[in-house]
Parts: structure tokens; C-alpha cells; sequence
């Protein structure tokens, strides 16, 4: 039974990601507090999901696959929800909008190409913009602007995506949960790499 908590914990931000989307849709009242609430609970599940996995010892290809895939789905959900409260945060911002979901997709497009597969990289840098993607989600939500967190938001953003393009170019094959460039290279070289149990293992 214990076993299973890891993937209800996916499944629970998928759930998570669409309540929010529909909550905003019909505009319910108190919107932002109560969406705070379940994005924070959506982060808290995207964090534990993999340190249960690990510990139980169910940390499979698969499991790391629905994990990335699920991710994706909720922060679209709450993107979109976040649009249908502030649409101007995104008209005022849609140039660098446009740029940071550009060097996503071209992640999952790179990656298709190589390995007929999407990204599990789950590199270090990843988790850290997620950090920042959750935060200047919560200010948007919370006042209907951001400005000094979406700058960070953006660079760290586009940063962290030239380095997953970077470490899947360097693979030879596909291999999830890669924590960095230097991870990647000892990789390529057939050498063992340093995973962290909690957040890498």
C-alpha cells in the first residue's frame, strides 16, 4: 500500500492542476487564497512524489516519465488559470512569455528527436526554477503582478533549459533523473555518477 503513495501523490497535481483551472474559470470567489492553497499543495506533492519513490524503492523510468509529464500539465493548468484572472500580466509580458515557453517546448522537441522520448532530466537546475516558477506563480496569483520574481523567473528559466538541451545532446542514450552538464559528461564516458537519495537518488 505504501508503495502507491508516490504515484497518488503524481496524480494528486494533476487533480490539483485542473481544480484550480476550473475554479478560475468560473471565477469563484476568494479565487487567489484558495489557488495559493492548492498550488502549494501541487509543490509540496511534485516534492515528496520522488523522495517516497526513492525511499520505497519505486523510483522506475516510468514512474520518472508520468512524473515530468504530469508536472508539465499542472503548471500549464495554473498558467492558464492565472491568464484568466491577469490577462494584462500577459499582454504586457508576452515577449518574454513566448521566449521562456519556446525553450521549453524546444526541450521536449530535442529530446523526441534523439531519443523518441520526452525530457526526465530532473536536473538540479530544474528543481530550482520550479522553486521560482512556483514563486512569481503565487505573486501573479496573489497581487496580479510580478516584476523583479518573473525577470529571475525568466533568466533562471531559460538558463535551465539550455542546460537540459546541453545534457541531452551529451547523452548517448536516454537516462532520467541527470542532475547537471558535469553528470551528463561522466555519463557519456561510461563513468558512475553522484546521486543525491532525496532529491537525485
Amino acid at each position: 500500500m505504501l508503495q502507491k503513495i508516490p504515484i497518488a501523490l503524481i496524480y494528486l497535481r494533476l487533480i490539483l492542476g485542473f481544480i484550480v483551472l476550473y475554479l478560475s474559470y468560473i471565477k469563484i470567489e476568494h479565487y487567489n487564497y484558495i489557488a495559493i492553497l492548492l498550488i502549494t499543495i501541487g509543490l509540496l506533492s511534485d516534492i515528496f512524489d520522488g523522495i517516497l519513490a526513492r525511499k520505497l524503492n519505486v523510483s522506475t523510468k516510468l514512474l520518472r516519465r508520468l512524473d515530468s509529464s504530469i508536472d508539465q500539465i499542472f503548471f500549464i493548468c495554473v498558467i492558464v488559470a492565472t491568464y484568466l484572472q491577469y490577462p494584462l500580466f500577459f499582454k504586457e509580458n508576452w515577449i518574454w512569455l513566448i521566449l521562456l515557453i519556446s525553450s521549453e517546448v524546444l526541450t521536449y522537441v530535442v529530446s523526441f528527436i534523439k531519443f523518441k522520448k520526452e525530457i526526465a532530466t530532473h536536473s538540479i537546475g530544474a528543481k530550482i526554477w520550479t522553486l521560482f516558477l512556483f514563486t512569481t506563480l503565487v505573486e501573479i496569483t496573489y497581487s496580479g503582478n510580478s516584476v523583479v520574481l518573473f525577470q529571475l523567473c525568466f533568466w533562471i528559466g531559460i538558463i535551465t533549459r539550455l542546460e537540459i538541451i546541453a545534457i541531452i545532446l551529451i547523452l548517448k542514450k536516454w537516462t532520467n533523473d541527470v542532475p547537471s552538464i558535469f553528470a551528463a559528461i561522466r555519463l557519456r564516458k561510461g563513468k558512475e555518477i553522484r546521486r543525491n537519495k532525496l532529491f537525485n537518488g
